[in-house]
């Protein structure tokens, strides 16, 4: 072997443990991808207003996002996606991985897509469907999606449980994605999950069943179960793997407080230096809780609607829940009223709303030149009623129970 025989036993091992590590890969990806062997049909409800948009998708060359809270039903979302696509496209020529599985840890996404099309004799030429769960997992894959979108035939669809994805990610591939962020059950979905048809006739109904959805929420995997167990362990995932694991936090049980005091105040405007003051830490720190909780899409915070920046950045901020039946389950079923106004705030926070606060006057909400002010079963006061027709907006609304909700668009 000559000068060289030193290295010959460690490169052959090496070489060895490469190919086990393929072998295990391989193993892992058919694993994931049971399509390549058999006929996949993945059960659950499908929520159409999503799928029908990723079927669409599917036909564009752009990277398509999507993301959202925790166990909203993106990765079930995908998997239907691809048994749509089945009927269709050969199943070799899809490819489903969650960068959560540590196999993955060690290899970029460029390996991983290698090593598929190895594994099932793909050429570049040849159009891929690639879906990547958990993409959060890995640092610079921006640079990585960019490569394969510029340079091969794919089509690529990722996911992700945190805003940063968009945040910090999104110039990099700036005029090549598209972004999706599933919510939880709006409330048809709700009636679909539990089973329920409401007959024209019978439309009386859908008070009683509003009540139930206002207690629910819409986490999938709670409406169907109704297992509160399902709730509590998401909410632990998310405080240890999406917030703990993420930024090192050393008090947890301060995180966890301050997530209780937040689901109590849903509605309300915020006071940091209070909630740094109850629960004896920093004011810095509270607010960097709190951004922690809205990168994973948990909590949402509104601002004041004020003419100057100024006004803006030193008012307090309201808060708001992502899923009502998650603060639900952690501080009881009370205080409908607020409830009802934050189920009202995700219907509209897609125009980005504000709430109104002048001399001791209050309206819920400010958006795209409406006033709206909630109610639920009770009646508007005079007070509220004044502030309401003193404010210098034409259009000024009511949402007082189950019929005008459904109507706010």
């Amino acid at each position: 072997m000559g000068k060289n025989s030193y290295f010959y036993p460690l490169a052959m091992e090496t070489f060895i443990n490469n190919l086990d590590l393929l072998v295990f890969m391989e193993e892992i990806l058919h694993q994931f991808n049971p399509w390549w062997e058999e006929e996949f049909k993945e059960l659950g409800i499908k929520r159409t207003k999503y799928l029908d948009k990723f079927l669409d998708e599917s036909k564009q060359k752009h990277i398509t996002i999507i993301t959202g809270l925790r166990r909203v039903g993106k990765t079930t979302l995908i998997k239907q996606t691809i048994e749509e696509l089945l009927k269709t496209v050969p199943p070799k020529n899809i490819l489903f991985v969650s960068l959560e599985h540590p196999v993955f840890d060690k290899h970029s996404v460029l390996d991983i897509v290698e090593t598929y099309r190895t594994i099932n004799g793909l050429n570049r030429k040849e159009k891929i469907y690639l879906f990547i769960d958990e993409i959060q997992y890995k640092e610079d894959f921006e640079r990585e999606l960019k490569i394969l979108h510029d340079n091969e035939q794919v089509k690529i669809f990722i996911s992700g449980s945190n805003s940063l994805i968009l945040k910090d990610k999104k110039a990099f591939l700036t005029g090549r994605n598209n972004v999706f962020l599933i919510e939880p059950l709006d409330f048809d979905e709700f009636l679909l999950f539990n089973n329920i048809d409401i007959k024209k006739s019978e439309k009386y109904l859908c008070k009683k069943h509003f009540e139930e959805y206002l207690e629910m929420g819409g986490m999938p995997e709670y409406v169907l179960t109704k297992n509160k167990g399902k709730i509590t362990s998401l909410v632990e995932d998310i405080i240890y793997k999406d917030i703990v694991g993420k930024h090192g936090v050393k008090n947890v049980a301060k995180l966890k407080e301050l997530f209780l005091l937040l689901c109590e105040r849903v509605g309300k405007k915020l006071s940091y230096n209070k909630l740094a003051n109850v629960l004896g830490i920093k004011v810095d720190s509270v607010m960097s809780y709190i951004s922690y909780f809205e990168e994973v899409f948990l909590i949402y915070q509104v601002n004041r609607y004020a003419k100057s920046l100024n006004e803006v950045v030193k008012s307090p901020k309201k808060i708001y829940i992502s899923d009502i039946g998650i603060r639900n389950v952690f501080v009881g079923f009370k205080d409908k009223g607020a409830l009802f106004e934050n189920l009202v705030f995700l219907k509209i926070k897609h125009q980005n709303p504000k709430y109104y606060y002048e001399n001791t006057k209050e309206i819920d909400f400010i958006v795209d030149k409406k006033a709206i002010e909630v109610k639920f079963k009770d009646k508007i006061s005079d007070e509220e009623l004044k502030a309401l027709e003193n404010i210098k907006i034409k259009e000024k609304i009511v949402v007082k129970g189950y019929e005008e909700f459904v109507r706010l668009e």
